[in-house]
Protein backbone atom coordinates (compact mmCIF):
# COMPACT_ATOMS: atom_id res chain seq x y z
CA UNK A 1 0.00 0.00 0.00
CA UNK A 2 1.25 3.56 -0.98
CA UNK A 3 -0.08 7.26 -0.38
CA UNK A 4 -0.08 9.55 -3.37
CA UNK A 5 -1.00 13.41 -3.36
CA UNK A 6 -1.73 14.80 -6.88
CA UNK A 7 -1.83 18.75 -5.82
CA UNK A 8 -2.92 21.72 -7.94
CA UNK A 9 -1.97 24.55 -5.62
CA UNK A 10 -1.53 28.18 -5.57
CA UNK A 11 2.45 27.26 -6.04
CA UNK A 12 2.51 26.07 -9.40
CA UNK A 13 -0.83 26.27 -10.79
CA UNK A 14 -2.27 29.23 -11.89
CA UNK A 15 -6.15 30.81 -11.40
CA UNK A 16 -7.36 29.79 -14.99
CA UNK A 17 -5.81 25.74 -13.80
CA UNK A 18 -7.53 25.90 -10.42
CA UNK A 19 -10.78 27.11 -12.22
CA UNK A 20 -11.04 24.38 -14.14
CA UNK A 21 -10.25 22.06 -10.99
CA UNK A 22 -13.00 23.08 -9.11
CA UNK A 23 -15.76 21.20 -7.87
CA UNK A 24 -19.37 21.41 -6.83
CA UNK A 25 -20.16 19.10 -4.30
CA UNK A 26 -21.89 16.39 -6.79
CA UNK A 27 -19.14 16.90 -9.39
CA UNK A 28 -17.04 16.05 -6.38
CA UNK A 29 -18.76 12.70 -5.57
CA UNK A 30 -18.66 12.01 -9.43
CA UNK A 31 -14.99 12.57 -9.54
CA UNK A 32 -14.07 10.48 -6.71
CA UNK A 33 -16.12 7.67 -8.30
CA UNK A 34 -14.48 7.72 -11.13
CA UNK A 35 -11.02 7.71 -9.37
CA UNK A 36 -11.70 4.68 -7.52
CA UNK A 37 -12.78 2.85 -11.23
CA UNK A 38 -8.90 2.69 -10.55
CA UNK A 39 -7.97 -1.16 -9.39
CA UNK A 40 -5.15 0.37 -8.16
CA UNK A 41 -6.66 3.16 -5.86
CA UNK A 42 -8.14 2.02 -2.47
CA UNK A 43 -9.14 5.17 -1.25
CA UNK A 44 -10.04 8.87 -2.19
CA UNK A 45 -9.94 12.03 -0.76
CA UNK A 46 -10.51 15.62 -2.71
CA UNK A 47 -9.49 18.77 -0.78
CA UNK A 48 -10.98 21.64 -2.94
CA UNK A 49 -10.31 25.33 -1.31
CA UNK A 50 -9.74 28.67 -3.07
CA UNK A 51 -6.25 27.90 -3.37
CA UNK A 52 -5.67 24.28 -4.20
CA UNK A 53 -7.27 21.11 -5.67
CA UNK A 54 -5.70 17.83 -4.13
CA UNK A 55 -6.27 14.27 -4.72
CA UNK A 56 -5.06 12.29 -1.54
CA UNK A 57 -5.15 8.17 -2.75
CA UNK A 58 -3.85 5.17 -1.21
CA UNK A 59 -2.65 3.10 -3.99
CA UNK A 60 -1.04 -0.10 -4.58
CA UNK A 61 0.79 1.24 -7.86
CA UNK A 62 2.11 4.71 -7.38
CA UNK A 63 2.29 5.03 -11.40
CA UNK A 64 -0.87 3.54 -12.31
CA UNK A 65 -2.70 5.87 -9.87
CA UNK A 66 -1.27 8.42 -10.97
CA UNK A 67 -1.50 7.98 -14.68
CA UNK A 68 -5.24 7.13 -13.96
CA UNK A 69 -6.00 10.37 -12.00
CA UNK A 70 -3.89 12.29 -14.53
CA UNK A 71 -6.65 10.60 -17.61
CA UNK A 72 -9.21 11.94 -15.15
CA UNK A 73 -8.59 15.59 -15.21
CA UNK A 74 -7.34 15.93 -18.39
CA UNK A 75 -11.44 15.11 -19.82
CA UNK A 76 -12.53 17.57 -16.68
CA UNK A 77 -10.43 20.29 -17.14
CA UNK A 78 -9.86 19.83 -20.97
CA UNK A 79 -6.08 20.68 -20.63
CA UNK A 80 -3.57 18.55 -22.42
CA UNK A 81 -1.45 16.27 -19.71
CA UNK A 82 1.96 17.93 -20.73
CA UNK A 83 0.19 21.17 -18.62
CA UNK A 84 -1.87 19.44 -15.99
CA UNK A 85 1.95 18.04 -14.79
CA UNK A 86 3.59 21.01 -15.43
CA UNK A 87 0.89 23.13 -12.83
CA UNK A 88 1.08 20.09 -10.23
CA UNK A 89 3.31 18.88 -7.80
CA UNK A 90 3.17 14.94 -7.36
CA UNK A 91 4.04 13.50 -3.73
CA UNK A 92 4.20 9.76 -2.54
CA UNK A 93 4.72 7.72 0.75
CA UNK A 94 6.66 9.90 3.17
CA UNK A 95 6.42 13.19 1.04
CA UNK A 96 2.85 12.33 0.90
CA UNK A 97 2.46 12.26 4.30
CA UNK A 98 4.92 15.25 5.39
CA UNK A 99 3.00 17.63 2.43
CA UNK A 100 -0.46 16.30 4.10
CA UNK A 101 0.81 17.29 7.39
CA UNK A 102 2.38 20.68 6.06
CA UNK A 103 -0.93 21.36 4.99
CA UNK A 104 -3.43 20.49 7.78
CA UNK A 105 -0.83 22.89 10.16
CA UNK A 106 -1.22 25.90 7.57
CA UNK A 107 2.59 25.96 6.91
CA UNK A 108 1.42 25.20 3.04
CA UNK A 109 -1.06 27.64 2.66
CA UNK A 110 -0.94 31.08 0.69
CA UNK A 111 -1.49 32.46 3.97
CA UNK A 112 0.78 30.53 6.83
CA UNK A 113 -1.25 30.29 10.10
CA UNK A 114 -4.33 30.64 8.47
CA UNK A 115 -7.17 28.81 10.07
CA UNK A 116 -9.43 27.90 7.58
CA UNK A 117 -7.45 24.99 6.23
CA UNK A 118 -8.16 22.60 9.12
CA UNK A 119 -12.01 22.90 8.34
CA UNK A 120 -11.68 22.42 5.06
CA UNK A 121 -9.66 19.69 5.24
CA UNK A 122 -12.10 18.04 7.93
CA UNK A 123 -14.67 18.54 5.43
CA UNK A 124 -13.19 17.13 2.68
CA UNK A 125 -12.13 14.08 4.74
CA UNK A 126 -15.91 13.94 6.69
CA UNK A 127 -17.57 14.17 2.79
CA UNK A 128 -14.94 10.79 1.63
CA UNK A 129 -15.88 8.90 4.66
CA UNK A 130 -19.73 9.42 4.25
CA UNK A 131 -19.73 8.25 0.95
CA UNK A 132 -17.36 5.63 1.37
CA UNK A 133 -14.50 6.61 -0.60
CA UNK A 134 -11.97 5.96 2.24
CA UNK A 135 -12.04 3.98 5.38
CA UNK A 136 -8.95 3.24 7.43
CA UNK A 137 -5.65 3.57 5.41
CA UNK A 138 -6.31 7.60 4.74
CA UNK A 139 -8.14 7.94 8.21
CA UNK A 140 -4.51 6.80 9.90
CA UNK A 141 -2.90 9.70 7.93
CA UNK A 142 -5.88 12.26 8.63
CA UNK A 143 -5.90 11.78 12.14
CA UNK A 144 -2.24 11.91 12.45
CA UNK A 145 -2.04 14.73 10.61
CA UNK A 146 -4.50 16.82 12.75
CA UNK A 147 -2.94 15.60 15.88
CA UNK A 148 0.65 16.83 14.03
CA UNK A 149 -1.42 20.19 13.38
CA UNK A 150 -2.33 20.45 16.82
CA UNK A 151 1.18 20.15 18.26
CA UNK A 152 2.67 22.93 15.67
CA UNK A 153 -0.06 25.17 17.03
CA UNK A 154 0.35 24.59 20.94
CA UNK A 155 4.93 24.55 20.25
CA UNK A 156 4.46 27.45 17.88
CA UNK A 157 2.76 31.37 17.71
CA UNK A 158 2.22 30.38 14.20
CA UNK A 159 -1.27 30.86 14.85
CA UNK A 160 -1.23 33.48 17.68
CA UNK A 161 -2.80 36.54 15.41
CA UNK A 162 -5.54 34.40 13.08
CA UNK A 163 -4.80 35.22 9.29
CA UNK A 164 -6.95 34.22 6.27
CA UNK A 165 -7.03 35.08 2.61
CA UNK A 166 -10.08 37.63 3.35
CA UNK A 167 -7.78 39.08 5.98
CA UNK A 168 -4.98 39.63 3.47
CA UNK A 169 -7.40 41.17 0.94
CA UNK A 170 -8.96 43.45 3.54
CA UNK A 171 -4.97 44.48 4.78
CA UNK A 172 -4.34 44.47 0.82
CA UNK A 173 -7.38 47.49 0.69
CA UNK A 174 -6.64 49.39 3.25
CA UNK A 175 -3.01 50.06 1.33
CA UNK A 176 -4.79 51.42 -1.63
CA UNK A 177 -7.87 53.15 -0.07
CA UNK A 178 -9.22 55.95 1.65
CA UNK A 179 -11.81 54.28 3.41
CA UNK A 180 -13.34 57.28 5.03
CA UNK A 181 -17.26 57.58 3.71
CA UNK A 182 -17.08 54.36 2.00
CA UNK A 183 -19.96 51.73 1.51
CA UNK A 184 -19.16 48.69 1.43
CA UNK A 185 -21.00 44.94 -0.10
CA UNK A 186 -20.37 41.67 0.73
CA UNK A 187 -21.54 38.64 -1.83
CA UNK A 188 -21.91 35.37 -0.02
CA UNK A 189 -22.38 33.89 3.81
CA UNK A 190 -19.63 31.47 3.56
CA UNK A 191 -16.68 31.63 6.29
CA UNK A 192 -14.63 34.50 4.01
CA UNK A 193 -17.67 36.61 3.79
CA UNK A 194 -18.08 36.74 7.30
CA UNK A 195 -14.40 37.28 7.68
CA UNK A 196 -14.39 40.32 5.48
CA UNK A 197 -17.85 41.66 6.43
CA UNK A 198 -16.49 41.21 10.66
CA UNK A 199 -13.36 43.20 9.29
CA UNK A 200 -15.38 45.82 7.47
CA UNK A 201 -17.38 46.96 9.97
CA UNK A 202 -14.88 46.64 12.91
CA UNK A 203 -13.21 49.75 10.18
CA UNK A 204 -16.62 51.38 10.59
CA UNK A 205 -17.76 50.87 6.71
CA UNK A 206 -21.02 50.94 6.33
CA UNK A 207 -21.67 47.63 5.14
CA UNK A 208 -24.12 45.37 3.66
CA UNK A 209 -24.72 41.21 2.44
CA UNK A 210 -26.21 39.67 -0.31
CA UNK A 211 -27.14 36.26 -0.85
CA UNK A 212 -29.78 34.33 -2.88
CA UNK A 213 -30.96 32.83 -0.08
CA UNK A 214 -32.10 36.56 1.95
CA UNK A 215 -32.78 34.78 5.29
CA UNK A 216 -29.00 33.51 5.49
CA UNK A 217 -27.77 36.78 4.41
CA UNK A 218 -30.29 38.32 7.20
CA UNK A 219 -28.58 35.80 9.88
CA UNK A 220 -24.94 37.00 8.94
CA UNK A 221 -26.07 40.58 8.86
CA UNK A 222 -27.21 40.60 12.27
CA UNK A 223 -23.99 38.61 13.58
CA UNK A 224 -21.57 41.40 11.99
CA UNK A 225 -23.30 44.58 12.50
CA UNK A 226 -24.33 44.80 8.80
CA UNK A 227 -27.22 45.43 6.70
CA UNK A 228 -28.78 43.32 3.88
CA UNK A 229 -29.15 44.12 0.25
CA UNK A 230 -31.60 42.80 -2.19
CA UNK A 231 -29.67 39.74 -4.01
CA UNK A 232 -32.28 41.23 -7.15
CA UNK A 233 -30.92 44.33 -7.41
CA UNK A 234 -26.90 43.58 -7.73
CA UNK A 235 -27.08 45.02 -10.68
CA UNK A 236 -27.67 48.31 -9.16
CA UNK A 237 -25.08 47.29 -6.36
CA UNK A 238 -21.93 46.88 -8.19
CA UNK A 239 -23.09 50.79 -9.45
CA UNK A 240 -23.34 51.98 -6.52
CA UNK A 241 -20.71 50.29 -3.52
CA UNK A 242 -17.11 52.15 -3.54
CA UNK A 243 -16.18 47.96 -2.47
CA UNK A 244 -17.67 44.91 -2.99
CA UNK A 245 -16.32 41.35 -1.48
CA UNK A 246 -17.24 38.30 -3.04
CA UNK A 247 -16.42 34.64 -2.81
CA UNK A 248 -19.76 32.42 -3.48
CA UNK A 249 -19.42 29.19 -4.78
CA UNK A 250 -20.92 30.19 -8.15
CA UNK A 251 -19.88 27.90 -10.95
CA UNK A 252 -20.62 31.12 -13.36
CA UNK A 253 -19.76 35.11 -12.93
CA UNK A 254 -22.27 36.92 -11.03
CA UNK A 255 -20.79 40.12 -12.00
CA UNK A 256 -20.92 39.76 -15.65
CA UNK A 257 -19.48 43.35 -17.86
CA UNK A 258 -23.37 44.04 -19.36
CA UNK A 259 -24.63 45.43 -15.42
CA UNK A 260 -21.26 47.35 -15.20
CA UNK A 261 -21.53 50.81 -15.71
CA UNK A 262 -19.65 53.67 -15.74
CA UNK A 263 -19.62 55.58 -12.89
CA UNK A 264 -17.87 58.59 -11.57
CA UNK A 265 -15.89 57.25 -8.23
CA UNK A 266 -13.44 54.70 -8.04
CA UNK A 267 -14.06 51.10 -7.27
CA UNK A 268 -12.53 48.43 -5.80
CA UNK A 269 -13.45 45.11 -6.25
CA UNK A 270 -12.24 41.92 -4.05
CA UNK A 271 -13.04 38.50 -5.85
CA UNK A 272 -11.69 35.48 -3.65
CA UNK A 273 -13.97 32.69 -5.63
CA UNK A 274 -13.23 30.04 -7.36
CA UNK A 275 -14.33 29.49 -10.52
CA UNK A 276 -14.22 33.64 -10.20
CA UNK A 277 -16.93 35.79 -9.49
CA UNK A 278 -16.30 38.45 -11.77
CA UNK A 279 -15.95 38.95 -14.98
CA UNK A 280 -12.58 41.37 -15.80
CA UNK A 281 -13.96 45.02 -16.02
CA UNK A 282 -13.39 47.01 -19.21
CA UNK A 283 -13.00 50.33 -17.24
CA UNK A 284 -10.09 52.24 -15.49
CA UNK A 285 -11.70 53.36 -12.65
CA UNK A 286 -12.46 49.88 -11.01
CA UNK A 287 -9.95 48.10 -9.58
CA UNK A 288 -10.33 44.47 -9.40
CA UNK A 289 -8.11 41.56 -7.15
CA UNK A 290 -8.23 38.01 -7.18
CA UNK A 291 -6.64 36.04 -5.32
CA UNK A 292 -3.12 35.90 -6.87
CA UNK A 293 -2.73 39.74 -6.59
CA UNK A 294 -2.52 38.91 -2.82
CA UNK A 295 1.08 37.73 -2.97
CA UNK A 296 3.43 40.79 -2.16
CA UNK A 297 0.85 40.61 1.32
CA UNK A 298 1.63 37.13 1.36
CA UNK A 299 5.13 37.28 0.68
CA UNK A 300 5.16 39.93 3.92
CA UNK A 301 3.18 37.48 6.08
CA UNK A 302 5.85 33.97 5.40
CA UNK A 303 8.55 36.30 6.35
CA UNK A 304 6.96 37.23 9.54
CA UNK A 305 6.65 33.72 10.36
CA UNK A 306 9.98 32.45 8.63
CA UNK A 307 10.84 31.22 12.84
CA UNK A 308 7.17 29.48 13.21
CA UNK A 309 7.66 28.31 9.84
CA UNK A 310 11.24 26.30 10.63
CA UNK A 311 9.79 25.37 14.44
CA UNK A 312 6.89 24.14 12.32
CA UNK A 313 9.16 22.07 10.06
CA UNK A 314 10.66 20.19 12.77
CA UNK A 315 7.54 18.89 14.15
CA UNK A 316 6.24 17.84 10.97
CA UNK A 317 9.66 16.11 10.14
CA UNK A 318 9.31 13.93 13.41
CA UNK A 319 5.51 13.56 12.89
CA UNK A 320 6.08 11.79 9.60
CA UNK A 321 9.24 10.01 10.98
CA UNK A 322 6.25 8.56 14.25
CA UNK A 323 3.53 8.00 11.53
CA UNK A 324 5.35 5.45 10.23
CA UNK A 325 6.88 4.05 12.97
CA UNK A 326 3.59 3.68 14.25
CA UNK A 327 2.19 2.03 10.87
CA UNK A 328 5.31 -0.70 11.43
CA UNK A 329 4.13 -1.63 14.32
CA UNK A 330 0.51 -2.27 13.17
CA UNK A 331 2.19 -4.14 10.84
CA UNK A 332 3.97 -6.38 13.08
CA UNK A 333 0.95 -7.26 15.52
CA UNK A 334 -0.61 -9.40 13.19
CA UNK A 335 2.54 -11.61 12.60
CA UNK A 336 2.98 -12.00 16.41
CA UNK A 337 -0.83 -12.79 17.05
CA UNK A 338 0.09 -15.72 14.22
CA UNK A 339 3.35 -17.01 15.79
CA UNK A 340 1.24 -17.13 18.89
CA UNK A 341 -1.76 -18.63 17.38
CA UNK A 342 0.36 -21.51 15.94
CA UNK A 343 2.33 -22.11 18.63
CA UNK A 344 -0.81 -22.78 20.55
CA UNK A 345 -1.42 -25.14 17.95
CA UNK A 346 1.79 -26.95 18.40
CA UNK A 347 0.98 -27.15 22.18
CA UNK A 348 -2.43 -28.66 21.59
CA UNK A 349 -1.33 -31.27 19.27
CA UNK A 350 1.72 -32.39 21.04
CA UNK A 351 -0.26 -32.87 24.17
CA UNK A 352 -3.02 -35.20 22.18
CA UNK A 353 0.08 -36.68 20.79
CA UNK A 354 1.58 -37.77 24.46
CA UNK A 355 -1.77 -39.17 25.24
CA UNK A 356 -1.77 -41.19 22.08
CA UNK A 357 1.35 -42.70 22.62
CA UNK A 358 0.57 -43.10 26.67
CA UNK A 359 3.20 -40.63 27.66
CA UNK A 360 0.66 -39.24 30.14
CA UNK A 361 -2.78 -40.16 30.88
CA UNK A 362 -6.01 -38.62 29.06
CA UNK A 363 -6.92 -37.05 32.56
CA UNK A 364 -3.37 -34.57 31.94
CA UNK A 365 -3.72 -33.81 28.82
CA UNK A 366 -5.07 -30.18 29.46
CA UNK A 367 -2.40 -29.46 31.97
CA UNK A 368 0.19 -30.89 29.43
CA UNK A 369 -0.97 -28.49 26.98
CA UNK A 370 -1.23 -25.63 29.28
CA UNK A 371 2.45 -26.58 30.34
CA UNK A 372 3.58 -26.45 26.43
CA UNK A 373 1.75 -23.14 26.43
CA UNK A 374 3.33 -21.70 29.43
CA UNK A 375 6.84 -22.80 28.07
CA UNK A 376 6.28 -21.63 24.90
CA UNK A 377 5.05 -18.20 26.09
CA UNK A 378 7.89 -17.82 28.15
CA UNK A 379 10.21 -18.80 25.19
CA UNK A 380 8.54 -16.41 22.82
CA UNK A 381 8.12 -13.40 25.46
CA UNK A 382 11.86 -11.65 24.33
CA UNK A 383 11.43 -12.74 20.82
CA UNK A 384 8.86 -10.87 20.30
CA UNK A 385 9.30 -7.59 21.98
CA UNK A 386 12.77 -7.59 20.04
CA UNK A 387 10.12 -7.61 17.05
CA UNK A 388 8.55 -4.77 18.13
CA UNK A 389 11.61 -3.08 19.16
CA UNK A 390 12.63 -3.89 15.32
CA UNK A 391 9.38 -1.69 13.91
CA UNK A 392 11.57 1.50 14.48
CA UNK A 393 14.46 0.36 12.66
CA UNK A 394 15.18 1.91 9.14
CA UNK A 395 15.19 -1.99 7.51
CA UNK A 396 11.68 -2.75 9.63
CA UNK A 397 9.82 -3.64 6.59
CA UNK A 398 12.19 -6.14 5.84
CA UNK A 399 11.96 -7.98 9.18
CA UNK A 400 8.37 -8.02 9.02
CA UNK A 401 8.11 -9.20 5.62
CA UNK A 402 10.28 -12.21 5.97
CA UNK A 403 8.67 -12.94 9.04
CA UNK A 404 5.35 -13.13 7.29
CA UNK A 405 6.95 -14.83 4.44
CA UNK A 406 8.07 -17.75 7.08
CA UNK A 407 4.69 -17.94 8.89
CA UNK A 408 2.81 -18.38 4.90
CA UNK A 409 2.42 -21.65 3.43
CA UNK A 410 -0.10 -21.65 0.74
CA UNK A 411 -0.79 -17.97 1.34
CA UNK A 412 0.92 -15.83 -1.02
CA UNK A 413 0.47 -12.18 0.22
CA UNK A 414 3.54 -10.96 0.51
CA UNK A 415 4.84 -7.65 -1.09
CA UNK A 416 7.02 -7.82 -4.20
CA UNK A 417 9.42 -5.88 -2.60
CA UNK A 418 9.90 -8.50 0.58
CA UNK A 419 10.19 -11.20 -2.30
CA UNK A 420 12.75 -8.92 -3.84
CA UNK A 421 14.72 -8.42 -0.76
CA UNK A 422 14.74 -11.98 0.04
CA UNK A 423 15.45 -12.99 -3.03
CA UNK A 424 18.61 -10.86 -2.80
CA UNK A 425 19.38 -12.22 0.81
Amino acid sequence: MHYLIVSFSYKHADLEVRERLSYTDDAKEQCMRKMMQSPNINEVILLNTCNRTEFIVSCDDIEEAKNHILTVLELKAQLPREELVRSSDIFDDSTAIHHLFSVAASIDSMVVGETQIAGQLKDAFRFALERKFCDKKLSRAISHAFKCAAKVRNATDISSKPVSIASVALATMKENVVLDGKRALVIGVGEMSEIAAKHLVSEGIETFITNRTHQKAQILADECGAKTYPFGDLHKGVNEFDIIFTATSSQTPIITSDIVEECDFARFWFDLAIPRDIETPKLDNIHLYVIDDLQKTVEENIAERKQYVRQAQAIIGRGVVEFFEWLDALNVEPVIKEIYQKAYKAAEEEAKRAVQKGFIPKEYEANAKKMAEQALKRFLHDMTKKMREATHEAKSDTITGALQYILNEEKDNIPDKYKLQMQKG
